[in-house]
């Protein structure tokens, strides 16, 4: 079978870097990780990343409360880039070749942000790491992985969650909630279901970028979504 995609961007929080942990990096999650992406990536898919740094810090998290919200977003971002050199080390070691890209410069730990540059990466089968979202605050890694998904014209955002996909209500505290396997944009944003921000969702809707929510936490689902199985919920 053949990869029904050329180009993806590949979003994942903090949180499934951290595996069974309430906090840090979970070495074994992290390879395992690294193989699902270095499989899809040896069928020929060309492979971008979107990391959160969730598991470290998040800028809107209860711990932030009494910070100013510039400086707590700031400090996420580093999150995502600790993340980044976590997973990017993990690839490596499994033989694949990666770059990691940051929108904050820091240049003796990762390549600045340079579009062009990004998809010459791709191009040349390297797996691209987009780190630090934005570079600005106020905006979630959820938009930057709209935004680099844009710009590098992925054709799909697979967003990793640890659910089946995209439910009309928290399944972990309601039994009898209703998994979409399709959802549109606008129905996304008018029910408030936050698996990515309005923000994000807008973004794909003004550019007709689908998203497909799946269950990251499943062994081989990565695989069977970039080979056309219909898994998760598309946003479309």
């Amino acid at each position: 079978m053949e990869p029904i995609f050329k180009r993806i961007l590949l979003k994942l929080s903090g949180e499934a870097m951290a595996g069974a942990r309430s906090f840090g990096i979970d070495p074994q999650r992290v390879n395992e990780l690294a193989a699902e992406i270095g499989e899809i990536r040896q069928m020929g898919v060309q492979v971008a990343i979107v990391l959160g740094g969730g598991n470290f810090f998040r800028g809107v998290s209860d711990s932030a409360r009494d910070m100013d919200r510039v400086a707590a977003d700031q400090m996420g971002m580093l999150a995502t880039v600790i993340n980044g050199l976590a997973l990017q080390d993990a690839l490596e070691n499994q033989g694949f070749f990666t770059r990691l890209i940051s929108a904050v410069e820091i240049r003796q730990v990762a390549e600045p942000f340079i579009r062009r540059r990004a998809i010459r990466h791709l191009e040349k089968g390297r797996i691209v790491i987009f780190a630090a979202g934005t570079g600005s605050p106020y905006f979630s890694t959820d938009t930057a992985a709209a935004l680099r998904a844009m710009e590098i014209k992925a054709e799909v955002i697979l967003k990793g969650t640890k659910v089946e996909g995209i439910y009309d209500a928290d399944p972990a505290k309601v039994k009898e909630a209703r998994m979409f396997p399709e959802i549109s944009y606008l129905e996304m944003i008018s029910r408030g279901l936050t698996v990515m921000d309005s923000t994000a969702i807008s973004m794909c809707r003004d550019h007709h970028l689908p998203i497909i929510v799946f269950n990251l936490n499943q062994p081989g689902n990565l695989r069977r979504l970039v080979l056309g199985e219909k898994i998760g919920s598309l946003v479309s």
